[in-house]
């Protein structure tokens, strides 16, 4: 039906009556029966296209086309909320501040669990630190001075002796044997040596009768001062053979501990052994050799020429435990040219036996004080691009990221020169969740 065709009522009938372009194409009314009222059917000549038929054979597929079409766009709908959600989502996400944001206050932010401890004033020392190792003052490899069979040793490996101690004993008989000889040619000698005394005086008598000639008279002489030098020799020969028997007692040099046993008793020692008997290490005192750069020399000379009593402490190699604690003795005449360090010496008197030779120890050299210092736990200080600062706790429980200059370090301590006074809370546990005007609650450190 076009658009300018009308229905027309006659009579109870309905008829079709065609606009005048289709009356002039042809077209004819088609009576449409009584009761007929759903449907309007028309009819058209030979003059319809081909394209007016195809559209008729569409007519039954527009219901399933239109069905299709609403599911497409209800699914573009549905995909757009989604991306539209997705947008909002992520963009409160990154609106979320993070721990490396710049800082600033967030009043709505929970209060965070932090442990915090008050600076404090206290003496602080100015340290140099160096590696070192632990040398003996003396060590002395015991060897024999006589040869001979080993009969016994009286020391214990390990034992702390004395000096004078008996260690080890030789077989002393063979010198003894000679002692008793020796001792029997000086008294022969003496024997000889009083006769000729005697002669001496008979030939004196003889001479002034002019019963003799001079000549027998200073021949006897001769002979007197002959076997006085012969008794000299002998008495000589005594002392030797006496000094060969102390040696057959070896005693301790030094006040020590002794090492392992390097020979066993029953052997033949020898004086040109050169394991020896047993080493011997002197405990106390005991040195400690470290080293310091070259660049702290001025400072430790102007100290020494002072006559100030500069301490050392010796530290295990963990640096926690305290070994013990002596005095700078010197230091050495020379830079190492390959480390740029110069060697110092202290000396401990290890009178616990803390320090043991060849140890690895960590030398503290205190060369000044600083009185009534502002000190701080080391874990308190913080690190940034624009340098150390600490997080001080104020009277609202809220912190400050507040800049300091950090001074000398004391084992766990450090030195504040500026930017902190004492008795200010600093955080020293809970750090890494704050930042400038974070709310903090404190906490209590609980004991190791």
């Amino acid at each position: 039906m076009g658009g300018g065709d009308r229905l027309q009522g006659n009579g109870g009938q309905l008829s079709w009556a065609p606009s005048a372009d289709a009356v002039a194409g042809g077209s004819r009314v088609v009576p449409a029966p009584a009761g007929m009222m759903r449907g309007i059917y028309l009819w058209k000549d030979t003059t319809m296209t081909h394209t007016q038929d195809a559209h008729e054979n569409d007519l039954p597929t527009r219901p399933r086309a239109a069905a299709w079409r609403q599911r497409w766009w209800m699914g573009l709908l549905a995909v757009g909320l989604l991306a539209i959600g997705v947008y909002v989502f992520v963009i409160k996400v990154g609106a979320v501040p993070s721990h490396t944001a710049a800082p600033g206050p967030n009043p709505v932010a929970p209060a965070v669990p932090a442990v915090a401890t008050p600076a404090q004033a206290r003496d602080m020392g100015v340290y140099l630190t160096g590696l070192g190792s632990v040398t003996p003052l003396h060590t002395i490899t015991v060897r024999t001075q006589v040869n001979g069979q080993l009969l016994s040793v009286h020391f214990h490996e390990g034992q702390l002796v004395r000096q004078g101690d008996l260690l080890a004993e030789i077989d002393p008989r063979p010198f003894q044997a000679q002692l008793t000889q020796f001792e029997g040619q000086l008294a022969r000698d003496q024997a000889l040596l009083a006769n000729a005394k005697i002669d001496l005086q008979r030939y004196q008598t003889l001479w002034q009768q002019h019963s003799i000639a001079q000549q027998q008279l200073a021949t006897q002489e001769s002979l007197v001062h002959q076997y006085e030098g012969t008794i000299k020799n002998d008495q000589g020969l005594i002392e030797a053979v006496k000094v060969q028997l102390a040696y057959c007692h070896i005693t301790a040099p030094i006040s020590g501990r002794v090492g392992l046993r390097l020979v066993d008793p029953g052997n033949v020692v020898q004086t040109t052994d050169t394991t020896g008997i047993v080493v011997l290490t002197q405990l106390q005192p005991i040195a400690v050799v470290f080293t310091i750069p070259e660049d702290n020399i001025p400072s430790v000379l102007d100290r020494l020429n002072t006559g100030a009593h500069l301490p050392v402490e010796a530290y295990d190699r963990a640096q926690q435990r305290l070994l013990s604690t002596g005095a700078l003795l010197t230091l050495d005449n020379e830079v190492d040219q390959t480390t740029g360090t110069v060697k110092l010496k202290a000396v401990f008197p290890n009178t616990d036996n803390h320090l043991f030779p060849n140890q690895f120890v960590n030398a503290r050299l205190q060369l000044d004080m600083k009185r009534g210092a502002t000190v701080v736990p080391a874990v308190a200080i913080q690190r940034s691009p624009r340098g150390p600062f600490v997080y001080v706790v104020k009277p609202d429980q809220t912190v400050e990221a507040r800049p300091v200059t950090v001074g000398v370090t004391d084992g766990n301590d450090v030195a504040i020169d500026t930017g902190l006074h004492v008795d200010e809370q600093v955080v020293v546990d809970g750090a890494d969740r704050l930042r400038d005007g974070s709310h903090v609650a404190l906490q209590t450190r609980s004991s190791p």
